[in-house]
């Protein structure tokens, strides 16, 4: 707030925080009535200051009363020697008073200073003790313009903050790596190119719609409202609310009070990136995020691309280690299996085994199992026949049907499954069968009494044997015996 007060036009006027202190006589030890300057120099020793200790008091005592004021007038006599402090005088039309804004402070005025400018300074009064010179201290500068626009803003952020509209707890939380977002900005100023530039640097897989509105001026706060009402149907993941920097009264457009309500109201988390680093504005403190400037908002939403890229090459550099690791091993693996493999004719005796041992496995399964069930049903059956009411009757009747109907699914599951692998285990068999291996040129040879001849060495010349091939039987008599040939090539066959 500014403790101002107006006098005629053009006047300089100064008020301070703290209320003059009320003047007082010294009594006279004898009267009560005060001294005269007469008598209290005959009755006091005269207190001699030197100049430096009167200056040093005066100052501090203009330093304690005049701690902070607010001073309204025309720069003139302005001066920026090499330190980078500012020397001037701020007149009216009856008094002027010497100036200094030192570095530290001048650097934040954010508009361009010119002599004849009429402008509001806040300050603390000072004594430059080396020449005795009454000076005002400037740490503050803005136009005589925007004091009303100050005192505006500091009221309805206020108002606004009652009301809860800057809490953290109502801000929402900005997602980590959006595709698409939304600018609300001036088509053609600085702030969007600069965002753009950075988005387009960092992540450039990032989609940006842009909402061009007025950032300044009468147009500004309707078309930002309109803007920020648009994001709900749109397929945006944030927003960002941007200009460059300006003075207070071409950051007005954000300080408006619809337009702080329509970002609250925004379904989309909002970024604002307002001015500059020092601007600060009523949307700052709305939205769900506030940004220094365009760049840092582009900075804060969107991840580092180079930094993305370098992990995604670290991941397939981890990745190909580990397929070649695996692809070592499963070599290895198949390796080991290859040497594994037995004669097929062993395997095809151990499946023939395990075919009938499951077989007998299912049937004695089987029949324990309905044996089971079938003692199940009688014991339920005679405790049936024992309940007498009516209900338990009707109840153990149903319960009968339901348990009857568990059984034979259950036994049709059962044989099914049972059918399911005896038929794996016979179609097994018989891809290993006599017959399939008749079928693939050879024949079985028996005796006439019906025995298997295994080798030849068993006959005698002008014996009849039986040829059994894949179709048709030949007879055979035995005209000569070699026990010690063997079948070698395919071509002894022809």
């Amino acid at each position: 707030m500014y403790n101002r007060t107006r006098t005629r036009a053009g006047a300089a006027t100064i008020s301070s925080r703290r209320p003059a202190a009320p003047s007082r006589s010294v009594p006279s030890r004898q009267s009560g009535r005060p001294d005269s300057p007469a008598e209290a120099r005959h009755n006091e020793a005269p207190q001699i200051l030197t100049v430096g200790a009167l200056a040093r008091s005066a100052r501090l005592l203009l330093e304690e009363r005049f701690a902070q004021v607010w001073v309204e007038g025309e720069l003139s006599s302005f001066r920026r020697p090499g330190s980078g402090h500012w020397y001037f005088t701020l007149k009216d039309e009856n008094a002027q008073i010497s100036c200094a804004m030192f570095a530290g402070s001048n650097r934040r005025v954010r508009f361009p200073v010119r002599e004849g400018d009429q402008v509001l300074i806040r300050g603390r009064i000072s004594l430059y003790e080396p020449r005795g010179n009454f000076q005002l201290i400037a740490e503050h500068m803005e136009p005589a313009g925007e004091g009303a626009l100050r005192a505006a803003f500091e009221a309805l952020k206020a108002r606004l903050e009652a009301e809860g509209l800057f809490d953290e707890a109502r801000k929402q939380t900005l997602p980590q790596r959006p595709a698409r977002i939304a600018v609300i900005s001036s088509a053609t100023g600085a702030a969007i190119r600069d965002l753009l530039h950075t988005i387009e640097r960092r992540y450039p897989a990032l989609e940006v719609w842009l909402l061009p509105v007025a950032v300044q001026g009468e147009r500004a706060g309707p078309e930002i409202v309109a803007a920020l009402e648009q994001l709900a149907a749109l397929p945006v993941e944030l927003a960002i609310l941007t200009r460059g920097g300006g003075s207070l009264e071409d950051l007005w457009a954000f300080n408006l009070e619809p337009v702080a309500r329509a970002i609250a109201a925004c379904p989309v988390p909002i970024v604002s990136a307002v001015g500059h680093q020092i601007d600060f504005t009523i949307a700052d403190f709305v939205a769900d995020l506030r940004a220094a400037t365009p760049t840092a908002a582009a900075e804060l939403i969107t991840p580092d691309g180079a930094a993305l890229l370098r992990g995604i090459g670290q991941l397939e550099q981890a990745l190909e280690s580990l397929v070649g690791q695996r692809l070592r091993e499963l070599t290895n693996q198949l390796e080991q299996r290859r040497l594994m493999l037995v004669d097929p004719r062993r395997e095809l005796e151990q499946q023939m085994r395990r075919a009938d041992e499951l077989d007998a496995r299912l049937r004695r399964a089987l029949l324990l199992r309905l044996q089971g069930q079938r003692q199940r049903l009688t014991g339920l059956w005679q405790r049936l026949k024992r309940q007498q009411p009516r209900r338990r009757l009707d109840n153990a009747e149903t319960q009968l049907v339901s348990r009857a109907r568990r059984l034979t699914q259950a036994q049709h599951a059962a044989l099914k499954a049972q059918h399911q692998r005896l038929a794996s285990s016979l179609r097994t068999l018989d891809a290993v069968s006599p017959s399939k291996t008749l079928e693939r040129g050879f024949a079985a040879v028996l005796t006439e009494d019906g025995s298997v001849l295994r080798q030849a060495a068993d006959a005698q010349p002008g014996d009849r044997l039986s040829a059994y091939l894949a179709a048709g039987r030949l007879s055979l008599t035995v005209t000569a015996v070699d026990a010690d040939a063997t079948l070698t090539t395919s071509g002894d066959l022809d």
